[in-house]
């Protein structure tokens, strides 16, 4: 530990990871109110905000507020207690909520409204357009709306989460109490309606408030207003044989529906002794109820306005990706003998991967395919491929994770065709997660087989690899090869400490792999040989990484961090972590991929990872990291970390105190992605 070095029990060493990730969703706020991308992309930025947050409610704040009711009084290593953390998380994403408001009404709206986009009051409709959404609300809403009454103390039957309410108030009987009914619109229901040369859109809590006295003829109706629930959506799977854990997963699935609630949005123009029943009704503290004065759900603007037709100049210009020139008129098996290929999504295109998979399943002298998989899209190509393998007689082995958080019915549902088709399922492996992306492939080939890799930081869903950036190495390097096949045997069960060369995994390597890389960068800072760290992930929490981070600091070590989300490390402080510096982008692509490069004395090492440098990586996730060793795909990886390191435009640098600034920009500033895109597309 170098001199004023604060000791390990410092309070002040790490930051709070709740409270980092309302950061980086900040980040991504202040691009919907960035006046430099286009009106409907700022929309597009506002709607993602409401969808992660929605999901931080129903996993992390609903962690933290379990831990509260069950006594916890455990700190994390920033030194609060679950209470603690569950007020200030609470205040914070409160305040977030309302800045939601504030960007929708001025850096949003305004421009969408000069579009034909601009929010309407029943009201403000003349004879036509109200004729119009009376016969909608007749023929198409009324049918799809649901009336529950409150049943006593029992409050209503369960209602799902994320979804729009209605809380109606309806004048009580015989000088009894208003009663409170609440409303549940069919989630086939848009939010939005457009009624004829109306130049914008109703929602469709406007309209069910207007036309309210219709859904009880017989009473008077005192008020309508909007609320939402957001409900616990954590839980655990305990290990079982294969069949049980689908059985467990698929009650646990169930009991998702009615999970504990944790988030009451409601119209701030709703009574208190309206919100008070609601509360009661749900069980919703008073720190949990978020009173809000604008639309509630904020996911209905990327739904159902951001592809309206006829707004492209609103939009980012279309882009295609390419495909790598060796792939081009070549089999990609056949391209891979030549040496590896280096592929970066969605500059590169996705295709390539896929193209991997279908040919491998057409191939003839192709005997087994072996993937893992995590999310997959709705309509999986990747699916379609193993599916037509195993139909056509090749062993097609899938590693398919059903514990996948949110993700769960699609992989079952997935898995199960799979095995329809003929291929050896695995549902996943027991105490672990199963996030490493690779792909494996067997074919014979003159006297012997030849094995065929693909391996990535990022999902096989082809949706998600137009928006997320990552990559991924086509390789049939053979001593890669034996490393894959040890691995594989792990998932399936004949080994349980494979031995690898050039591979490394989780839970059992990577950690004190990592470890050693980067204490062997802190001994050669103290020897005088070359000496540095870069690397870019997602999240950066582990605390053992990031003390021995802080080591390398002291001894001297230059560290440069990419990390787009979370990062409990605290930078730029004297005598602790004066050489890292910490940098996030948000751009147009989500940034996703993991990379780690270490000087290693002048002989550089880079590796390519599905992991961050979170617990649940390194303890509890079966994870790969892989070196990238040919020299093109190495000049490749360092020149994306050079240019998002150069970044101006779209970059954030961490400060001490854990808050971000943009980076100051140049004469010309730097947009990485753009620059990489140009680059890609300038290549062919």
């Amino acid at each position: 530990m170098c001199q004023g070095l604060p000791s390990r029990d410092s309070l002040n060493r790490f930051f709070n990871r709740e409270l980092s990730w309302l950061r980086f969703n900040r980040r991504v706020l202040a691009e919907a109110a960035n006046f430099e991308n286009p009106a409907l992309e700022r929309l597009k930025y506002l709607s993602i905000t409401a969808s992660n947050l929605d999901e931080f409610f129903m996993v992390r704040f609903a962690y933290l507020r379990a831990q509260t009711l069950a006594g916890v009084k455990d700190t994390d290593p920033s030194g609060l207690t679950p209470q603690e953390q569950l007020v200030l998380v609470a205040q914070d994403a409160h305040r977030f909520m309302q800045e939601q408001l504030s960007v929708w009404e001025t850096c949003v709206l305004p421009d969408i409204s000069h579009a034909g986009l601009r929010p309407l009051l029943v009201e403000s409709l003349d004879t036509r357009q109200l004729a119009w959404l009376e016969r909608r609300f007749r023929k198409d809403i009324q049918p799809q709306l649901t009336l529950l009454a409150e049943d006593g103390q029992a409050g209503w039957p369960p209602v799902p989460g994320r979804q729009l309410l209605l809380a109606l108030l309806l004048a009580g009987e015989k000088s009894k109490k208003p009663q409170l009914v609440l409303v549940l619109p069919s989630p086939a229901l848009p939010r939005t309606w457009k009624p004829p040369k109306a130049g914008g859109f109703v929602l469709l809590e406007q309209i069910v408030a207007h036309f309210a006295a219709r859904l009880v003829p017989s009473r008077r109706v005192l008020g309508c207003w909007a609320c939402r629930i957001t409900r616990d959506a954590d839980f655990t799977v305990s290990d079982a044989a294969t069949g049980d854990l689908l059985q467990e997963m698929e009650k646990s699935l169930r009991r998702r529906k009615t999970g504990d609630v944790v988030r009451l949005e409601v119209d701030a123009r709703a009574p208190r002794p309206c919100i008070r029943r609601l509360m009661r009704a749900f069980c919703v503290p008073e720190e949990a109820v978020v009173l809000l004065d604008g639309p509630l759900n904020l996911t209905f603007l990327l739904k159902e306005l951001y592809g309206t037709e006829g707004l492209d100049s609103l939009r980012y210009a279309p882009f295609t990706s390419r495909m790598p020139a060796r792939l081009q008129g070549c089999p990609v098996m056949d391209a891979m003998q030549e040496g590896d290929i280096f592929l970066h999504h969605p500059y590169d295109s996705f295709g390539a991967v896929l193209r991997f998979v279908e040919e491998a399943a057409a191939d003839p002298r192709v005997l087994s395919i072996k993937q893992t998989l995590y999310r997959v899209s709705g309509k999986s190509p990747v699916i379609r491929a193993l599916c037509s393998a195993a139909e056509a007689g090749k062993r097609v082995t899938v590693l398919l994770e059903v514990k996948a958080r949110f993700d769960e019915e699609n992989n079952i549902r997935w898995g199960k065709l799979l095995e329809k088709a003929g291929c050896r399922v695995i549902y996943g492996v027991p105490s672990v997660k199963t996030h490493s992306k690779i792909t494996l492939v067997a074919r014979r080939e003159g006297d012997g087989v030849r094995r065929y890799m693909h391996l990535g930081t990022g999902n096989y869903n082809d949706v998600t690899a137009r928006q997320y950036t990552d990559m991924g190495l086509l390789t049939c390097d053979p001593v890669l090869g034996e490393d894959a096949a040890a691995f594989f045997n792990l998932i399936t069960g004949f080994s349980r400490n494979p031995r690898m060369e050039k591979m490394v995994y989780a839970p059992k390597m990577l950690r004190s792999s990592l470890l050693s890389l980067i204490r062997t960068e802190t001994e050669n800072a103290r020897a005088g040989l070359p000496c540095g760290i870069s690397a870019k992930m997602n999240s950066l929490v582990d605390p053992e990484i990031i003390d021995v981070l802080y080591d390398a600091s002291c001894a001297g070590v230059p560290v440069l961090l990419i990390v787009r989300g979370i990062c409990c490390l605290r930078p730029g402080v004297p005598g602790l972590s004066q050489q890292i510096r910490v940098r996030s982008i948000v751009g147009r692509f989500l940034e996703h991929s993991r990379v780690f490069r270490f000087e290693n004395g002048g002989d550089p090492r880079l590796y390519l990872s599905s992991a961050d440098w979170m617990p649940r990586n390194l303890n509890r996730r079966l994870e790969l990291m892989f070196p990238v060793e040919d020299a093109g795909a190495r000049a490749q990886v360092e020149h994306v970390l050079d240019m998002q390191w150069k970044d101006e435009a779209k970059a954030w640098e961490m400060g001490p105190d854990g808050e971000y600034a943009r980076v100051p920009r140049g004469a010309v500033a730097l947009n990485a992605q753009e620059a990489l895109f140009s680059q890609e597309t300038a290549a062919d």
